[in-house]
C-alpha cells in the first residue's frame, strides 16, 4: 500500500509545488514525450497481438523481470489491445455480461450507490479487484529491417498512469507517463532488439478520484475499473537519426469568393542523435513541390513551417474545397513530407487533409453562428460517446458515423470523449463536423480542488489532443469547459496552448451562456430540456432550450428502444411491468427513473399491458417528439443558429439519452431525427400552425409546390390546399397556415407533400394531431424539462382498422455492400400507419440462458421506415447492410406498423 500511496502523489508532489513552478517543469519533461500523429507511412509494427493481464497484488516480481524472454505467462488472463482491464475480464468471461439486466452490480466493487456521480469522485473501495496495479504483458519480434534504426515506443492512451519496461529496462515511469488524455512516445533504441523477440511488460494503475480520468457522468455507469487500461494503440516506429512528427496544414481562403487559399504547412523534427544533423525537409501537395534546409543541434526538437508568404507555390487558385455533408464534395489533398540527411530519408509521413476555413460569431442577439468557407451553416448534431468499456472497431466506427450522415445531421459534440484517428479520418471522408473538448462533472471541472499535477496533465492532454486533431477538417471547434467556464488562469493556459499550436478554427469557453472574463460571450446555451417536452415546446419557449440561439445540449427526453432491444437487455421476469431493472438502465441522477415518461407515453397514447405494446407506443412518440425538435432548429434559421441532440448514441444498453441504441437498431426517435433533418423539407409548425419550406442547400428553388391535406381517422378528407412558391437558397419560407378545420375526428392526420417544378417528390411527411392539443405549464418550465398541463391525446389511434399490406423485396450484393428493395403497397381503404420494416437472417430465438437473440442484421440504413401508407399509396424502401452479415442467406423481410396486421403477403427473390 505504501507504493501505491507514492504513486499517488505523483510526478510533481501535489499540493507541495508552485503551480508556476508545474508549467516551467511541464514545457521541460512533456516536449519530448508527446506526439500528435501516429506515422501514416514508413515502418511501423503496430503491437496488438497477444497480452496477458494479471494483477500486481498476485505477483511477487517486478518490472525488470516481467520484462525478460520465457517469464511464465500461462495463468494470466489472455487479453488484447487496446483493451481495459474489465473489457478484458468480460471476454475471458470471469464475469457475466456487464450489459445485461443487473449483472455489473455483480463485480466486485460496485457498492457505489446506483444513478449517482458517487463513484467517479470517490476512492476505488476496498473489496475492488482494481484498487491494484494491473501488468500488461507481450511479446513480439521486431523485425530485422529495424536493425541500425532510431526505434520509437507509442502509447497512444493509457489510463490512468504507468511503469514502462521493455527487455529488462524501465522506460518509464508512473511520475512521468501519468495522464489518460496524453500521447506518449519514447526512444527505446538501446533497449529493442532487432530481429529477436522483445519482452514488454506496462504496469497500469487505476485513476484516483483526483484525477483527470475518463468517466461518464450520467450518460452510463462508470465501470469498476475506472476504465483503467491501455485503451488506445501502442507500436513500434522506426526512423533514422531525425524523426518527423505532427504534420500540419492550415488553410487560408479569399473570402467571400473563395477562390483563392493560401496554405501554410508545418511539421517537427526530432533529432534522436548525440550530434548535429543538417538536411532538407521536402514536401509535396499533388504537384505542388516546396523544401526547405535544417539544421538541427543535438537531441533538438524543432518546428519547421512552410509559408505561403515565402513559398508562393503554396498559393492556390481555384482549389476544390472540403465541404460538411449535404453542401458539397468532401475534397482531400494529400501532403506527403519526407526529412532527408545524409544523402537518405530518415523518415516520412503523410496525411490528407481538406481546404476549408471555419469561423465563427457572436451575433447582434448574442447567437453563436458558424461559417465555413464563407457560407452560414445551421448546426444539426448529437452527443457522442465511447462504449462503457471503451471498446471499438473500425466497423462499429464507420457504421454510426454512417447512421449520423443518414439522419441528415452534420455534427457530433465528443464531451470529454475525444475518438481516434481512424473516427477522424471517417468524419473527414463523410463531412461530419466535429465540436470537441473536455467533460463536465468530473476532478475535469473540480478546478478548486486541482493539485499541481492536474494542471501539469491538463496542459499536456491539451496540448496532445489538440495537435492531434487539428489538421483534420471536419473540426469546427474546440471547448475548454463544459457546463462552467474555466477559471481565469485555466482558462488563459487552454487559450496560450491553442494558440501556441496554431489551433486553426474557433474556440469557445464552455458549452453555456456564462461569459468568460478571458474569452467574452460564447454565444452558446445549455439549458434543456433533457426530460419529456411536448413537441410545440420547441417553437413556444422564447426563453429556455426553445430554438433560438445555439444549444449545446438538450433532448425531449428518453428514447425506449425496440422491443427487441428491451428484451435483449432486460431479463424476460423484468420485462413488464417497468421496474428498478428498467431504472438501473436509465441515466443518473434526476433521471434515473421511467416513471415520468411512462406517464407521458399512457397520457398521450393510452395505458400499456405489456412491454410490446409499451414499445411500440414509445416509437410513436419518440418519433414526433425528434422531429419537433429537429424541425423547429431549421424552421427558425438564423435565429437559432444550432442544435445539438444529447445524445446521439449509448455507452451501454440505455432508455435515454441517445438517438439509435446500443445494438445499432434504429427505433421512432431515429426515423423522425432523419425527417426533421432533410435538407430540403417540408413541415408543420406547433405553434402557428404554419406550414414551411426548409432549404439547408446553397441553391434555390423555383417553382415547387406545397401540398397539405387533413384527413380524419376513417380517411375521410377534411381539408386541401395547395401553394407554389420560391425559395431562397439556405433559407426558411413559410407557404401557408392551416385554418380551423370543422368536424375532426379526436386524432386526425395532416399529410404534406413538396414537389419540385416537374412533379417530382421532393419531401413527404405525416402529422398524427389531437383535436385535444398539448398544453405546456410554462409557470413550472425549469432546465430539467418544460410539464405539460394537458397532453394530446391519441388513444382514438386504437381504433384504426387492421391492414394487410403487399410486399416484395428483391436482394443484390455488390462488393461488400448488399441492398434489399422492399416494394409496400397498401391494398386496403385505410391508412396503413408507423409501418416498420425489419431485414433478418432468420426468424428470432431465446437461447437456453433466456437471452433473446432477434436475428436482425444490424447496421443497416433504411432509406425510410417508421412511415405511413395511404389507401392504394405504393412505396420502394431500400435497405443496405454488409453483405458478410447475410452471407449466402436469404433476407427474411418482415413487416410490421401499429394498426398492420401480420403476415402481410409479399414474395422474396
Amino acid at each position: 500500500m505504501q507504493a501505491t500511496r507514492d504513486i499517488q502523489k505523483g510526478m510533481f508532489m501535489r499540493n507541495r509545488v508552485p503551480v508556476l513552478f508545474v508549467f516551467l517543469l511541464l514545457l521541460a519533461l512533456t516536449e519530448p514525450l508527446a506526439i500528435a500523429k501516429d506515422a501514416q507511412s514508413g515502418a511501423k509494427l503496430l503491437l496488438n497481438g497477444e497480452w496477458r493481464i494479471q494483477p500486481s497484488h498476485e505477483l511477487r516480481e517486478g518490472g525488470e523481470v516481467l520484462s525478460k524472454a520465457n517469464f511464465p505467462v500461462h495463468s494470466w488472463y489472455a487479453a488484447s489491445v487496446p483493451s481495459t482491464v474489465l473489457a478484458a475480464l468480460v471476454k475471458n468471461e470471469v464475469y457475466l455480461d456487464p450489459y445485461f439486466g443487473k449483472n455489473l452490480r455483480s463485480i466486485p466493487g460496485t457498492t457505489y450507490p446506483i444513478g449517482t456521480e458517487a463513484f467517479m469522485l470517490t476512492p476505488m473501495p476496498p473489496e475492488s479487484p482494481f484498487r491494484s496495479s494491473w501488468w500488461y504483458r507481450t511479446e513480439f519480434q521486431v523485425p530485422s529491417s529495424f536493425q541500425g534504426k532510431t526505434l520509437w515506443l507509442h502509447f497512444n492512451g493509457v489510463n490512468y498512469r504507468a511503469n514502462v519496461w521493455l527487455n529488462g529496462h524501465q522506460i518509464a515511469n508512473s511520475r512521468e507517463m501519468v495522464g489518460a488524455w496524453r500521447v506518449f512516445e519514447f526512444d527505446v533504441s538501446k533497449s529493442a532488439l532487432p530481429g529477436q523477440v522483445n519482452t514488454l511488460a506496462v504496469e497500469v494503475f487505476p485513476p484516483q478520484a483526483d484525477d483527470l480520468a475518463i468517466t461518464f457522468v450520467d450518460w452510463a455507469p462508470t465501470p469498476p475499473d475506472k476504465c483503467m487500461g491501455i485503451w488506445r494503440d501502442v507500436y513500434l516506429a522506426a526512423s533514422g537519426s531525425v524523426a518527423l512528427r505532427d504534420p500540419h496544414v492550415v488553410a487560408r481562403l479569399d473570402l467571400p469568393a473563395a477562390n483563392q487559399a493560401h496554405l501554410a504547412v508545418s511539421s517537427e523534427l526530432r533529432n534522436a542523435s548525440a550530434s548535429a544533423v543538417h538536411g532538407v525537409l521536402k514536401g509535396s501537395i499533388g504537384k505542388i513541390q516546396f523544401s526547405q534546409a535544417v539544421d538541427l543541434g543535438p537531441h533538438e526538437f524543432k518546428t519547421v513551417t512552410f509559408s505561403p508568404g515565402t513559398y508562393s507555390q503554396l498559393n492556390i487558385a481555384n482549389p476544390q474545397l472540403w465541404w460538411p455533408a449535404q453542401l458539397g464534395a468532401q475534397h482531400l489533398y494529400r501532403l506527403e513530407l519526407e526529412f532527408a540527411t545524409g544523402g537518405a530519408v530518415s523518415d516520412q509521413q503523410s496525411i490528407e487533409f481538406g481546404i476549408r476555413e471555419v469561423k465563427a460569431e457572436v451575433d447582434a442577439a448574442d447567437h453563436l453562428l458558424f461559417s465555413i468557407n464563407g457560407k452560414k451553416i445551421l448546426i444539426r448534431g448529437a452527443g457522442y460517446s465511447f462504449d462503457m468499456l471503451l471498446r471499438s472497431s473500425p466497423e462499429r466506427q464507420e457504421a454510426e458515423l454512417q447512421y449520423v450522415k443518414d439522419m441528415n445531421l452534420n455534427a457530433i459534440r465528443m464531451e470529454g470523449k475525444i475518438e481516434d484517428d481512424h473516427f477522424l479520418e471517417l468524419c473527414d471522408k463523410y463531412g461530419i463536423l466535429v465540436l470537441a473538448g473536455w467533460c463536465c462533472c468530473d476532478q475535469w471541472e473540480q478546478w478548486a480542488k486541482w493539485t499541481p499535477e492536474n494542471y501539469a496533465v491538463a496542459a499536456a492532454s491539451q496540448k496532445d489532443q489538440v495537435r492531434r486533431l487539428r489538421w483534420h477538417p471536419s473540426l469546427l471547434t474546440w471547448l475548454n469547459g463544459s457546463d462552467f467556464n474555466p477559471p481565469e488562469n485555466v482558462e488563459e493556459m487552454y487559450i496560450k496552448i491553442l494558440k501556441e499550436n496554431d489551433w486553426p478554427n474557433p474556440f469557445q469557453s464552455s458549452a453555456t451562456a456564462e461569459p468568460s472574463r478571458v474569452s467574452g460571450k460564447s454565444g452558446v446555451k445549455m439549458t434543456g430540456p433533457y426530460l419529456y417536452v411536448a413537441p410545440p415546446y420547441w417553437l413556444e419557449d422564447q426563453k429556455l432550450g426553445g430554438a433560438h440561439g445555439f444549444n449545446t445540449e438538450t433532448c425531449p427526453g428518453p428514447a425506449i428502444p425496440p422491443i427487441e432491444s428491451l428484451r435483449r437487455m432486460l431479463p424476460r421476469d423484468h420485462l413488464w411491468p417497468i421496474d428498478t431493472y428498467w431504472d438501473y438502465h436509465a441515466e443518473g441522477r434526476e433521471f434515473r427513473s421511467m416513471e415520468l415518461y411512462q406517464d407521458v407515453v399512457d397520457a398521450r397514447y393510452g395505458p400499456s399491458s405489456s412491454a410490446e405494446e409499451y414499445a411500440e407506443k414509445a416509437q410513436l412518440a419518440g418519433y414526433e417528439a425528434y422531429r419537433a425538435m429537429y424541425e423547429a432548429f431549421g424552421r427558425n434559421k438564423y435565429t437559432a443558429t444550432g442544435v445539438i441532440g444529447w445524445m446521439l448514441n449509448s455507452a451501454w444498453p440505455s432508455l435515454h439519452y441517445h438517438i439509435y441504441d446500443y445494438y445499432l437498431r434504429q427505433g421512432g426517435a431515429y426515423f423522425g431525427s432523419k425527417k426533421g433533418n432533410e435538407p430540403l423539407h417540408v413541415l408543420y409548425s406547433y405553434n402557428d400552425r404554419s406550414i414551411a419550406v426548409v432549404n439547408s442547400f446553397y441553391s434555390g428553388y423555383k417553382g415547387l409546390k406545397v401540398s397539405a391535406k387533413i384527413y380524419n381517422l376513417d380517411m375521410s378528407e377534411k381539408f386541401t390546399k395547395d401553394a407554389v412558391l420560391d425559395v431562397e437558397p439556405d433559407s426558411s419560407t413559410t407557404a401557408f397556415l392551416i385554418p380551423d378545420v370543422a368536424d375532426l375526428s379526436p386524432t386526425y392526420f395532416l399529410v404534406l407533400r413538396l414537389t419540385d417544378a416537374s412533379g417530382s417528390l421532393q419531401s413527404s411527411n405525416l402529422y398524427w394531431l389531437s383535436t385535444k392539443p398539448d398544453v405546456l405549464d410554462w409557470e413550472h418550465s425549469v432546465r430539467l424539462n418544460t410539464p405539460s398541463k394537458q397532453h394530446a391525446d391519441y388513444s382514438s389511434l386504437k381504433q384504426m382498422p387492421r391492414v394487410r399490406l403487399r410486399l416484395a423485396s428483391k436482394s443484390e450484393v455488390n462488393g461488400s455492400a448488399g441492398s434489399t428493395h422492399v416494394t409496400v403497397e397498401n391494398p386496403s381503404q385505410s391508412l396503413a400507419f408507423f409501418v416498420r420494416l425489419q431485414l433478418k437472417d432468420r426468424l428470432p430465438e431465446y437461447d437456453d440462458e433466456q437471452r433473446f437473440h432477434d436475428r436482425e442484421v444490424l447496421p443497416v440504413l433504411w432509406s425510410d421506415n417508421y412511415f405511413s401508407l395511404l389507401p392504394g399509396e405504393k412505396r420502394e424502401i431500400t435497405a443496405t447492410y454488409r453483405a458478410k452479415d447475410l452471407g449466402a442467406t436469404t433476407p427474411v423481410i418482415e413487416v410490421g406498423g401499429w394498426n398492420v396486421m401480420a403476415g402481410s403477403s409479399g414474395t422474396t427473390q
